[in-house]
């Protein structure tokens, strides 16, 4: 194991025999680190955080801190879980969990940019991209293979469906549905994410099938319910499918076609 001298490692923080540590990062008691993780230097990696394997931890990060919540107390800490092939940048922070007994999760093979926030309870799949400052706050889901870009701030119990890219500097107050870009002060759908559908191998009559289940939902003048039932009865493709599973489970609602 290189620790290096000034790092602080708690007993009680078990890390694997592959873990490296930087200069003045702190790892509290509780904490565990899976095999091959980078913790670069001050860091500082609170209580019940479970980290997986082959995690890269840069300057200035802290993973598992308090909930950013003023009913928080210490009894009422649920965990911060986070997977594999991971990669937190500079002064990236995520809170634990305190309301849910899942706690915040972060999946796989995602990538945080400087100054990302995480809120609690929040969770996130896999192959995630976060440019620079962008903000989760509390209960916020995300699927996969989503795109948000710098300065983006996302309200507490959204969701953001795969595929889906937020243009900079954008308010999401509601839910962000699959594969579209969404924009603006209070984001609104402006197309599909067309670039990042080629870029993940999405057939062009993938594609087209994904547009025209919009223009049905946007477009045809029907009412919600009524398009939903309409797709459903057209044999949907699996990506039709997901649209129509996302609709239908949203609580806060879904964001408006520009």
């Amino acid at each position: 194991m290189n620790i290096h001298q000034t790092a602080i490692v708690e007993p009680g923080a078990e890390l694997h025999p592959s873990v490296q540590v930087g200069p003045f990062s702190i790892i509290e008691s509780g904490a565990v680190i899976g095999e091959r993780c980078i913790i670069e230097s001050n860091v500082r990696i609170y209580c019940a955080t479970r980290i997986g394997s082959h995690n890269r931890v840069c300057h200035g990060a802290t993973l598992g801190s308090e909930p950013q919540d003023l009913s928080y107390t210490p009894e009422r800490s649920k965990p911060l879980i986070i997977g594999d092939h991971n990669h937190f940048k500079e002064g990236v922070n995520i809170s634990r969990g305190i309301k849910t007994d899942q706690g915040t999760r972060i999946g796989s093979h995602n990538y945080l940019m400087a100054y990302v926030h995480v809120g609690h309870d929040c969770i996130v799949g896999n192959h995630n991209i976060f440019a620079n400052s962008a903000i989760l706050a509390g209960h916020v889901e995300l699927e996969h293979h989503i795109f948000l870009s710098g300065h983006t701030a996302t309200h507490q119990f959204c969701r953001i469906g795969a595929y889906a890219m937020v243009a900079g500097v954008s308010g999401v107050p509601q839910d962000v549905p699959p594969y579209v870009v969404a924009d603006g002060h209070r984001t609104e759908i402006v197309g599909l994410n067309t670039i990042g559908l080629r870029r993940n191998g999405f057939t062009p009559q993938q594609r087209k099938a994904i547009k025209q289940a919009y223009k049905t939902i946007f477009k045809s003048g029907l009412k919600p319910a009524a398009a939903l039932a309409q797709l459903k009865a057209e044999n949907p493709t699996e990506e039709v499918q997901h649209i129509i599973r996302f609709f239908e489970a949203s609580e806060r609602g879904i964001i408006s076609h520009r």
